[in-house]
């Protein structure tokens, strides 16, 4: 006997208990509770942002400080639950650490088992042989209800992340773990009804003669599967081909669970299937509006683009086996912080990878950089080499110009202008996200306060006061991808401070060898994976190439400017110290090489130190572009900016942060899973020291989080 000859789902088991119907309705009761207080925490917070940004125009003091007894309340519910949720316990073993999920992972996970196991036994004695045909009965209806969840957090056009205010790809762990959830119930209903069987040997005969039972085990061996695969390594391995495998399983799946169960549940199965083509139709209709120029009749008119399709896209080698990725006068427009699906079929065809937008709408233009790994990203960069530098004639098309297709944008973020004091912290290509937001922020700063802005529309200024930007890199090479735009950035902050403005930002990058904050797994919104290129001669002591011949002549020019009026000075590509000055040692006073230490302050330091590693531990070598087609410019930092080896003490950057600040502020940290970790910690850490909204006075504490990891 299995689900098909099993009575209708309105009977139910007797003694007082539900319908199974009614388990279904429980289930749903329950997300639809967790969804519905989500999306009103998510217009609260739009609440508060508009008040905020409402009291920074009119100029009352400290706006982003709670001041009423609800929004007083509000913040110290908040701060206790945001001070639970990112906690985790971590476990030393000898010279490795095991980091345990945050509690606010774990609590939701937990708490969607207890639920499913709650509905499967109420009323029901597990270890009563009678109970075992209504256990199967109840857990493979339970089963059916978990489906539409699935299927609604693996959209990236996500109807839940639209109410609660969260992107699509923070969604997918939760996604995974329902998967999983759903496993466990269904071992649960096949492993019931083989305990019915068990006590007359019918289990082998059961599977072999009953079709049913046939496709109820093939079902299962599927999901098997689909679990097996979603886990990390095995989806890091090849992502592409995970993608195209994991879109075929749940197929096949679907398909066993359709000829497996009753026509009256049914609706479980349609829901999926009408939420999986609702996805794929409004991203179909994305894709065709953000790349036909046809729907964008005044940048054609302007002559910004031509042709049928809208978008293409220059290819520029970088330092670091890293491509530049410029779409000039795109055709969509975007928030900083948001990423896009970006495909280009005649260098790689047949897929899509997520870049994060490393511009600002301001420039004109949208810009990614892609570290070259293997895949799709390297045969970018092999592209822009192959390409840089090959003669043009004056009436064709660069080379380095291809047709791309972009699909997005997606992601979000809670404004950051809402927020007292931010404090950005990036490890490697991680700079990619934390850069546009706070040039936003810069930007914002420079925009006059909105007067009586719509509804709908984003108010303009800011209430913040003060950002701390860190970035932690591996090589001082890589401060040539933001050096223009991070030092025009204090010119913007002079003419503002000129004008009585009382604004300020501190700006520190760290070189350091320390792998756990500089090196990149694969990444969900950059495609970044841990660096494994081709092996070839390293570079020598000198400057940072850069490899674009048009883009060098434009940088260096931007550059120039920068330098004569703010005095910014060079550095060099090894030395990361100015290029007069005497290099100072390499080792701190205990003999540990000055790149892999800690830096407990920034005040006790004079300048950055060599690295002493030495080139096959500092970093692997690095693609060399030929001589003859490339152009070499050192990066020049404003003399602002602080340069030092070693890596920081993410702890002390955010108290001191903190200390300052008048009203809320927000830590925003996108890197390595070490980096992020690690500030996670420290975040936990300060707000039980400082006793956020405890009475203390201490002021809230907003984390984002970003991780490299599919």
């Amino acid at each position: 006997m299995d689900m098909g000859d099993m009575p209708m789902g309105s009977t139910s088991a007797g003694n007082g208990i539900p319908s199974l119907f009614a388990f279904q309705r429980m289930y749903w009761a329950v997300v639809g509770t967790v969804i519905g207080i989500a999306t009103l925490v998510n217009v609260l917070n739009y609440v508060i942002f508009r008040q905020r940004l409402s009291a920074s125009s009119k100029g009352l003091p400290k706006p982003a400080k709670p001041k009423s007894l609800l929004f007083r309340v509000n913040a110290t519910i908040t701060a206790i639950f945001r001070e639970a949720s990112n906690a985790s316990i971590r476990i030393p073993i000898k010279r490795h650490t095991i980091r345990l999920p945050t509690v606010g992972r774990t609590s939701l996970v937990v708490a969607n088992v207890i639920v499913l196991v709650v509905l499967c036994f109420y009323k029901l004695d597990p270890n009563d042989r009678w109970s075992r045909e209504n256990i199967g009965y109840r857990t493979g209806f339970v089963n059916m209800t978990q489906l539409p969840l699935i299927f609604l957090l693996a959209g990236k056009n996500n109807i839940i992340g639209y109410l609660t205010g969260i992107s699509h790809e923070r969604l997918n762990w939760l996604h995974r773990w329902c998967a999983r959830c759903l496993f466990l119930t269904t071992t649960i209903h096949m492993g019931y009804w083989f305990a019915d069987w068990a006590p007359y040997n019918y289990i082998a005969t059961q599977i072999r003669t009953d079709t049913l039972t046939k496709r109820g085990v093939m079902a299962w061996a599927v999901l098997l599967w689909i679990v097996i695969s979603s886990t990390t390594p095995i989806r890091g391995w090849c992502y592409e081909l995970f993608v195209l495998q994991h879109l075929v399983s749940f197929a096949v799946f679907i398909g066993f669970v359709y000829i497996h169960t009753p026509v009256e549940v049914h609706i479980y199965i349609w829901i999926p299937v009408g939420l999986f083509f609702f996805d794929r139709v409004v991203r179909a209709l994305r894709v065709l509006y953000a790349n036909l120029a046809i729907f964008h009749p005044k940048q054609r008119k302007a002559g910004q683009m031509s042709g049928f399709w809208a978008c293409k896209a220059e290819f520029t080698p970088l330092p670091h086996n890293t491509t530049r990725i410029t779409i000039k006068n795109p055709p969509i427009g975007w928030t900083p912080g948001q990423h896009v699906f970006l495909s280009c079929h005649s260098i790689v065809p047949l897929q899509s990878h997520p870049f994060t937008v490393a511009s600002i709408p301001e420039d004109g233009k949208m810009e990614f950089l892609v570290k070259a790994e293997k895949g799709g990203t390297r045969r970018f960069f092999r592209h822009a080499e192959k390409q840089h530098g090959l003669p043009t004639s004056s009436d064709s098309t660069q080379p380095r110009i291809k047709t791309v297709a972009i699909e997005g944008p997606y992601g979000c973020i809670r404004p950051l202008q809402q927020f007292e004091s931010v404090v950005f912290l990036a490890g490697s290509t991680g700079a990619t996200f934390t850069v546009p937001l706070l040039r936003d922020i810069v930007q914002r700063w420079r925009a006059p306060p909105s007067q009586n802005p719509g509804i709908f529309s984003t108010p303009k200024g800011a209430v913040t006061r003060h950002v701390r930007f860190v970035w932690v890199v591996k090589s001082r090479g890589q401060l040539g991808w933001f050096a223009a735009q991070l030092s025009s950035i204090f010119g913007d902050i002079q003419n503002l401070q000129s004008q009585e403005r009382q604004v300020e930002i501190d700006m520190s990058i760290y070189v350091t060898c320390d792998s756990s904050f500089t090196e990149e797994h694969k990444s969900l919104l950059s495609s970044v994976t841990a660096p494994t290129p081709a092996p070839t001669q390293p570079q020598h002591r000198g400057a940072v190439e850069m490899n674009s011949e048009a883009s060098t002549l434009d940088e260096k020019s931007g550059l120039k400017k920068l330098s004569e009026k703010y005095s910014i000075h060079e550095f060099d590509s090894v030395s990361a110290s100015p290029t007069k000055p005497p290099q100072p040692s390499a080792y701190g006073p205990d003999g540990e090489c000055c790149c892999k230490t800690t830096v407990e302050s920034e005040d006790d330091v004079a300048a950055a130190c060599a690295c002493a590693c030495g080139p096959s531990s500092t970093a692997r070598p690095q693609s060399t572009l030929s001589s003859s087609t490339s152009a070499a410019v050192k990066p020049m930092l404003h003399p602002r900016i602080t340069v030092i080896s070693g890596r920081p003490q993410c702890r002390s950057i955010i108290r001191k942060s903190l200390e300052q600040a008048l009203g809320e502020s927000a830590v925003v940290v996108c890197g390595p899973q070490g980096l992020v970790s690690d500030i996670k910690q420290a975040v936990v850490a300060l707000s039980d020291e400082r006793a956020i909204h405890k009475g203390t006075g201490a002021q809230g504490l907003y984390l984002h989080t970003e991780t490299f990891g599919y």
